[in-house]
């Protein structure tokens, strides 16, 4: 299995489309699992569609665009409309496709919906790419933390959707006081190395349990708090 753990769906970038042209092929079909928004900002299929539909979704250019820019077209990514969709259309897309891919926002709520709909089971199964990037990404791990920020006020532990469980992510990581102090809080309480993606320009690929970074990605562990590039 492949996991790809990112900070935004730029995933065209020059310093990621290198790499990334490795795992995503143009016969590729992609599902992307939009269930991370705010319940604040989406309360009916009119929200959603602002964000996520063809017409006039904000994101929906950007994450079409990334996929397009390696080959895959249009006609060969869908979207899980999470007012439209039921259960069982729900679980064909995801096992019809490729790739899944996991959008930005909130993983908790993410995780909320996963199972209020009762996709776990199905999400574990997949057997192809998942991909995702901020929410999308820490997701991807079995438990994993968030440091003090807007949306969440105090660090705190979540479950996550268990397909990677040998480390934590830092995601948008700037090495600042509040980040360093999550970090280390992790390492102490859970002995397990942290990787801290840094903002707009790192990303991990977990390649069948090989660890791969690419650009600015950093290291915290216990024998070395500080962190090793």
């Amino acid at each position: 299995m492949i996991n790809i753990l990112l900070e935004g769906y730029d995933i065209d970038a020059p310093w990621l489309y290198k790499e990334l042209k490795n795992y995503i092929k143009p016969e590729f079909s992609v599902a992307v699992l939009a269930f991370s928004f705010r319940d604040s900002r989406v309360r009916s299929l009119d929200d959603w569609n602002h964000l996520y539909s063809k017409e006039c979704g904000k994101y929906y250019g950007g994450i079409v665009g990334g996929f397009t820019a390696y080959g895959i077209p249009e006609e060969n990514i869908c979207f899980i409309n999470y007012f439209e969709d039921t259960r069982e259309s729900t679980i064909l897309k995801i096992q019809q496709a490729d790739i899944l891919y996991l959008p930005g926002g909130l993983p908790d709520k993410m995780m909320e919906r996963i199972k209020a709909v009762g996709l776990h089971d199905t999400l574990i199964k997949h057997k192809g790419i998942v991909m995702g990037y901020s929410a999308g990404a820490v997701i991807q791990l079995s438990e994993y933390h968030l440091s003090p920020d807007d949306d969440y006020p105090e660090f705190q532990y979540y479950e996550g959707l268990s397909y990677l469980n040998d480390f934590y992510l830092e995601v948008h990581y700037e090495g600042t006081d509040i980040q360093k102090a999550s970090i280390q809080r992790v390492i102490s309480e859970r002995g397990k190395p942290v990787y801290a993606t840094h903002l707009q320009s790192g990303a991990i690929v977990v390649d069948n349990g090989e660890v791969k970074r690419i650009g600015d990605v950093e290291v915290f562990h216990e024998s070395n708090p500080s962190s090793s590039n």
